[in-house]
């Protein structure tokens, strides 16, 4: 959130999430000006704990722990893809309904762009790779080396996707809170 000392061109940081109950990757930059500066990019590992409860509670204390660690004022978080597995996409959706909670639990507005979205800010093709993707971001940001898993790199990807689409209305859905949430989102709330 904005305070009211800022302006859209002064200092701010974005925190990207890339939710998954296996590996949650996540980016985080800072904003100056016009300028965009590479802060930290991480991933949580979750593939070794049976309980996808646990995983859930585990999501929503790291993100909790990197907006109080950050201080971000947005998050941009990539939306689950289509797949045919049900449930999959049941435990990608929860997953990224913890984290997207997390943040709003804190009052920071949420940006939620589809896979395609990302990938096409980044690289120009909306079809493009996980690795290109990568390599695109170590060009832009100056990353010396890039992470063996390349989840940490989508998270990154969330937020400078976000970064390319400050000021314009083509991000897919934005939530300022709960109750903007439930109003975008009124299909999916049991009445």
């Amino acid at each position: 959130m904005m305070s009211q000392n800022q302006s859209p061109s002064s200092e701010r940081i974005i925190l990207g999430i890339d939710p998954g109950t296996t590996i949650m990757g996540f980016g985080l930059i800072k904003v100056v000006g016009k300028k965009m500066e590479f802060l930290q990019l991480n991933e949580l590992k979750l593939n070794k704990l049976d309980d996808h409860y646990v995983r859930l509670k585990l999501i929503f204390e790291r993100t909790i722990e990197l907006i109080d660690s950050f201080h971000p004022d947005e998050i941009a978080i990539e939306a689950p893809f289509f797949g045919k597995n049900v449930q999959s996409m049941l435990k990608l959706g929860r997953a990224q309904g913890v984290a997207m909670a997390a943040g709003l639990s804190r009052g920071i507005p949420i940006t939620e762009y589809s896979p395609k979205k990302i990938k096409m800010a980044i690289t120009g093709s909306g079809n493009a790779s996980k690795e290109q993707v990568a390599k695109m971001l170590q060009s832009v940001l100056g990353l010396k080396t890039l992470p063996k898993n390349l989840d940490s790199t989508d998270g990154l990807a969330a937020a400078v996707c976000h970064f390319y689409n400050a000021g314009t209305q083509q991000s897919d859905k934005k939530f300022s809170g709960w109750a903007s949430f439930v109003k975008q989102e009124a299909h999916r709330v049991k009445k």
